[in-house]
């Protein structure tokens, strides 16, 4: 399929069309950034500091540690952990071993880890203390044969090393003790020992799997996106061109987002390996433990979700912090507000623009501009370098033209090779090298792309489509909102109506009635929300995305003991 690029001609000189990519693995880059800036710091880890050359010895070591533990070339190794100094490692080391990476969410319980264990055959798993009761649980039930066991404390400085224990203790209320024995190993234990030797395996750039990246699973069950070498490298290369003015081995990044999530560890984690960046790492988002850390660490860049600019904007004590060094930022994961992005230029004085991917994606396709160009508001910005995308008919599946609403689908170096084990999915996804997204949307003259919504999330109300992002836009906009979200609820007239879910700010005050009537000045009268519920949070997923989903089937569930209770 040959589609037109419009976007091409809004590039600005410094970002090229196509990049020439290095054929080399994602373990090369950290060899690579380890011999160039050997005492760089790396990584900055709430007052512990590691360079690139220690990163890059104690990853070597734990690879040697599991190719002795039996892991060969294309083993699956978990990865259980937040963002700390040992997901770095554990990440480098599993593939210097010749393993893929199976990133796990240690917010996962007994069921959700056992079916992810299950689904990706891993043979190890490396996680910490305070989990390991939860992952032993499960290890009779799956294919896992080594526990690799690490603590918060282990890379912390003395003396928090001595006193996070007792926090721990007082958060989680357990103290796990772990003996280096067994299937059990100690990550400090490891640490200890010499050296060994590692086995090297060739590697096909665009076929071996780097990564098995689980879906969210808000629609069934949680599926494993095989993603290459080739597609993390290519998207980590264009992460970098479009952020042209960045100078390789002098920024720093806030590495808040989770690296279990694919847009953290392209974005964050492979990219400043990449560029040989310091990574600030905060193991979880803490609005005023954010903004300590940027006022003391002066990171430049700060990818991020939107829930995480709207908790630090909506901070009673945002004016005391000097936000001053941030100066480039792209949102993922979710819509980015505008109102949002405005004052959060305005505050830190850095630039703060939408981008838009899928976890099949490794994840970003489309940005605005950063610098120079023009930028959209309200839009996806256009497709990056070596990206394709259209916009395809729902009826035929047909290229549609500037400013009609259809599918968005793309096609790059990024798109992942496939689901695991699931061809049939796979097939309905992929088609002709085309990821379809699930998205819908349009784009303008120029090459601009424009999110309208899932296509599962479109509400049908009355014979009438509406799109939940629109009514959600314009309540963001109201002074007393944080967070909303809209969606579709079963209704016997209507089919569907429109319900939104707000979270006031704190101290602010808003009622039903006066929302309807502001949603009634700014929305057609159909697409004006017909149910008000207002509630202190909203489900989330562990990086920040509003589960729209998990509203819609708690209404479900309330329908369904209501007509119990009527029969």
């Amino acid at each position: 399929m040959e589609v037109e690029k419009p976007w091409l001609s809004q590039y600005p000189p410094e970002i090229p069309a196509h990049l020439d990519l290095q054929q080399a693995t994602v373990q090369d880059y950290l060899k690579q950034t380890a011999e160039k800036y050997p005492d760089k710091v790396g990584i900055h880890f709430m007052g512990k500091e590691l360079t690139y050359k220690q990163v890059y010895n104690y990853a070597k070591k734990l690879a040697a540690y599991l190719q002795d533990l039996g892991i060969e070339k294309g083993d699956r190794v978990a990865i259980m952990l937040p963002n700390t100094p040992q997901s770095i490692i554990s990440y480098y080391a599993i593939l210097m071993a010749g393993g893929i990476v199976v990133q796990t969410n240690p917010l996962y319980m007994e069921r959700e880890l056992e079916y992810q264990m299950k689904d990706s055959g891993a043979k190890a798993i490396i996680t910490l203390d305070i989990l390991f009761p939860r992952v032993s649980k499960v290890i009779a039930n799956t294919d896992l044969e080594n526990v690799i066991v690490t603590a918060i404390k282990d890379y912390l400085p003395f003396p928090k090393n001595l006193v996070y224990p007792f926090i721990q203790k007082k958060q989680y209320g357990i103290i796990v003790n772990v003996k280096h024995e067994g299937q059990n190993h100690l990550f400090t234990e490891i640490m200890k020992q010499p050296a060994g030797k590692i086995k090297e395996y060739d590697y096909d750039f665009e076929e071996d799997l780097a990564l098995l990246q689980y879906t969210g699973g808000t629609t069934g069950f949680p599926k494993g996106v095989m993603l290459t070498h080739k597609n993390l490298i290519a998207n980590a290369a264009m992460s970098n061109a479009w952020l042209y003015k960045c100078k390789e081995g002098e920024e720093t990044v806030l590495g808040i987002l989770p690296f279990f999530h694919v847009y953290g560890m392209t974005a964050v984690l492979i990219l400043s390996v990449m560029q040989g960046s310091k990574m600030v790492l905060l193991p979880k988002f803490d609005p005023e433990t954010t903004l300590k850390t940027i006022q003391k660490q002066k990171p430049t860049l700060f990818p991020g979700a939107p829930t995480i600019y709207i908790g630090l904007l909506n901070h009673p004590d945002l004016k005391k912090y000097d936000l001053s060094s941030i100066d480039s930022c792209i949102s993922g994961s979710a819509p980015l507000p505008v109102e949002v992005q405005e004052k959060f230029e305005q505050i830190t004085g850095g630039k703060l623009v939408e981008g838009y991917g899928l976890t099949e994606s490794s994840p970003v396709t489309h940005a605005n501009f950063l610098w120079d160009k023009k930028r959209v508001k309200g839009s996806i910005g256009v497709p990056w370098p070596d990206t394709d995308s259209v916009v395809l008919s729902m009826e035929n599946g047909e290229p549609l033209p500037p400013g009609e609403v259809g599918e968005i689908a793309v096609k790059g170096p990024q798109v992942m090779k496939g689901y695991w084990n699931r061809p049939e999915e796979t097939e309905q996804t992929l088609k002709d090298g085309w990821l379809l997204t699930g998205d819908l949307g349009y784009m303008d003259e120029e090459g601009y792309f424009y999110i309208v919504d899932r296509k599962k999330d479109m509400i049908i109300a009355g014979g009438f489509n509406i799109y939940p992002r629109e009514i959600e836009e314009v309540l963001y906009e109201h002074p007393a909102v944080q967070e909303v979200v809209a969606a579709g609820i079963p209704d016997p007239y209507r089919g569907e109506t429109v319900k939104v879910y707000i979270v006031l700010k704190e101290g602010a005050q808003a009622t039903e009635e006066e929302l309807n009537e502001y949603c009634r000045k700014h929305l057609a009268a159909y697409k004006v929300p017909r149910l008000f519920e207002f509630r202190k949070e909203l489900p989330k997923t562990a990086v920040g995305k509003i589960l729209r989903r998990a509203l819609v089937d708690e209404e479900k569930a309330k329908n369904q003991e209501d007509k119990q209770k009527r029969a």
